[in-house]
């Protein structure tokens, strides 16, 4: 079994720990269950109710629409049917009144001390069994040269998802498909092979050298290559001689193919992990080609007639899927190599448990925590294991792919398997580019003309761009400096872990921030900054939550034990005050904000929601004296407010990958 080496991270929180404070979610869920069964028996009709948040805090704390649903069926004037709602429904456990609003919306105000004693005693609903398997591809990057910021943003945007799934009780796959067949490494080796005459030894050699990094090493040497192609086209063949000795797995060409991508992987790897980003599985392509999962969908294919054998015109010789363009598309060439699409189709068969194959699996590595990290085979083994059969599958993969993402869900559907084809979800995202500035705070020159853009593209080919692992040192440093002068009299070692905790927090927020479909521009000083939508400000609200407890031991004081000097009484008078109320409510609806999410596809919620919760706790403790109210009543109440803001900003933050330093 590899070894990855220590990680830079210790683990994270379980983001499963959210789910701790659900009460807000519960109480949304009881009130559209209460109207639901009311409508159902009083108007004989079947409505989904929504929840809705009323436009102003001082409208209530839910809203309710179904009068104006209703109204369509029942003929009759939206206010008419919310008075009678109102007046007839009786008490709904967690609600203090109901009002009609306007033109007939519900509006619900809460029993406020009922709920804060709830969130006080920990009450929760359990969460659902996780049932059917959720499948979240992310990373893939080809294993050919070091990984690049965009990667970054893939791997960061399927990892936090894939922990909003979790909190939110799914049962979760995560799979890293590995492309190692494919014309990016087929370059790599035509590079050592052809421009460098290097065989399976020179390059064993230069992975035993320690001061080689490999996967930097192969960044420069695809650069060139492909730089070579340009410069004499004729070479193009070796390409696809290298290709055909890739997938038939024989020769000198295909041992140095397996070399490369197996320690471009496992660069990968650790790069990942520097980010808190772990995978279960690793599919490779070498055995969707050898266990003959392509060789089986292709004949399904044929036979199910979801694919052609064009005679004639540009794709003749070629077996072509009909209807997505005008000629269709190619996926097998004349020359009878596959298109990775086709590969693709046959892997999301097999992730959906339709194949009727399966890989062997033996282990790549072992985490921290000891989960196994398990890699295909070709090879009979006795692992007991067993992977895919999805019930919905999400792959990560950017926009550019979409067409080839369609082609995929076409196949599936060609195959009559809708139903796996609805559940076929391309988890698409925008590129990303770097600032101006930050090409200059990393050194790398730009032409005046660049340097007038909003932003600069990146590109393997052309070997221009921001290795992941230099972006990541540049942050870590950056952040080091800062530390370093705040805290001069703490150990290198302890500044360093801090330095390093900032860092991961910065690019990680700032590369979730943004939608899924804008094209983000990083720069590294805005993703540093202390203040305003950056990971830094919501680590900085939860440091200084923790702070502040610390603070009362200083001076000689106990936490207080909430639970015996807060009562439903108590807390009702506090919550009497309309600030505490609302920032009591912003506070506990991170589970209603992590759902409403996972329903969007949007990670970018989460991070929105993690800001404005730290927000709210920067001006709560910014207004009251905590530890200096006089009061015991409202000490109390508001030391458990901190404690409360504290967890809510540690298990947000823990969904979004990022940890908590001890200090700032």
């Amino acid at each position: 079994m590899k070894n990855l080496g220590d990680r830079v991270l210790g683990a994270p929180p379980s983001p499963l720990a959210i789910l701790e404070f659900p009460v807000f979610h519960s109480i949304e869920k009881q009130v559209s269950a209460a109207f639901r069964a009311h409508i159902l028996i009083r108007y004989g009709v079947e409505l989904e109710v929504a929840v809705e948040q009323p436009r102003q805090s001082d409208f209530g704390d839910m809203a309710l629409p179904a009068a104006f649903q209703l109204a369509k069926q029942l003929k009759r004037a939206p206010r008419q049917i919310a008075a009678e709602i109102a007046e007839e429904i009786g008490p709904v456990p967690g609600v203090s009144s109901i009002e009609v609003a306007g033109n007939g919306y519900l509006n619900i105000r809460l029993d406020r001390g009922a709920y804060g004693e709830s969130l006080l005693r920990g009450e929760t609903t359990p969460a659902a069994p996780a049932g059917e398997k959720i499948i979240v591809e992310h990373t893939n990057i080809n294993p050919n040269k070091a990984a690049h910021i965009g990667h970054l943003r893939n791997a960061a945007l399927g990892d936090t998802f894939v922990r909003m799934l979790r909190a939110t009780g799914h049962k979760v796959e995560v799979q890293n498909y590995i492309d190692n067949t494919g014309v990016q490494v087929a370059d790599v080796v035509v590079g050592f092979h052809h421009l460098e005459h290097k065989g399976p030894a020179d390059v064993r050699a230069l992975l035993d050298d320690p001061a080689v990094r490999f996967d930097y090493y192969c960044w420069d040497l695809y650069a060139r290559t492909s730089s070579h192609y340009k410069e004499q086209p004729d070479s193009l063949k070796w390409r696809t001689e290298t290709l055909h000795s890739i997938e038939s797995g024989e020769g000198e060409l295909a041992e140095l193919a397996h070399l490369v991508a197996d320690a471009i992987v496992e660069a990968h790897l650790r790069t990942m992990l520097r980010m808190d980003v772990e995978y279960d599985v690793l599919p490779r392509e070498s055995e969707i080609l050898h266990l003959h999962f392509w060789s089986a969908a292709f004949e399904l294919l044929k036979e199910r007639k979801a694919i052609f054998f064009e005679t004639e015109g540009k794709h003749a010789g070629c077996w072509v899927m009909p209807g997505l363009s005008e000629d269709g598309k190619v996926i097998v060439r004349s020359d009878g190599t596959v298109v990775y699409t086709g590969k693709d189709i046959a892997y999301q068969l097999w992730k959906f448990g339709l194949l009727g194959k399966d890989f062997y699996y033996r282990p790549w590595t072992r985490y921290e925590d000891g989960r196994v990290l398990w890699v295909t085979t070709d090879q009979p083994t006795q692992s007991g294991k067993q992977f895919g059969h999805g019930s919905h599958v999400y792959n990560v993969i950017d926009t550019r792919q979409s067409y080839l993402q369609d082609v995929v869900v076409a196949g599936l559907r060609g195959l009559g398997y809708n139903e796996q084809a609805d559940r076929s979800t391309h988890f698409s995202y925008e590129m990303v580019a770097l600032s101006p500035r930050c090409c200059a705070d990393l050194g790398i020159p730009l032409s005046e003309e660049d340097r007038k853009r909003p932003y600069v593209e990146v590109s393997g080919r052309k070997g221009l761009g921001v290795k992941a692992d230099d972006l990541m040192d540049s942050l870590i440093e950056k952040a080091l400096e800062e530390v370093a002068s705040r805290h001069p009299d703490d150990t290198p070692e302890q500044n360093r872990k801090v330095a390093t905790q900032i860092a991961i927090a910065a690019l990680r927020y700032f590369l979730l921030k943004f939608t899924r479909t804008t094209v983000i521009a990083f720069d590294l000083q805005e993703a540093l900054s202390f203040e305003g939508e950056t990971g830094p400000y919501v680590q900085y609200a939860a440091v200084r939550a923790r702070k502040i407890l610390a603070k009362l031991r200083e001076l000689g004081e106990h936490i207080p034990d909430f639970g015996a000097e807060l009562n439903t009484e108590s807390l009702g008078r506090q919550l009497q005050s309309e600030d505490f109320w609302q920032v009591l409510l912003a506070a506990s609806k991170a589970d209603s904000a992590v759902e409403n999410a996972v329903n969007a596809g949007e990670p970018a919620h989460v991070a929105k929601y993690a800001f404005q919760l730290a927000q709210a706790f920067s001006n709560f403790y910014q207004k009251y004296p905590i530890i200096h109210e006089e009061n015991r009543e409202k000490k109390v109440f508001l030391l458990w407010m901190t404690d409360f803001f504290r967890r809510q900003l540690e298990r947000t933050a823990g969904i979004l990958g990022i940890q908590i330093p001890e200090y700032m």
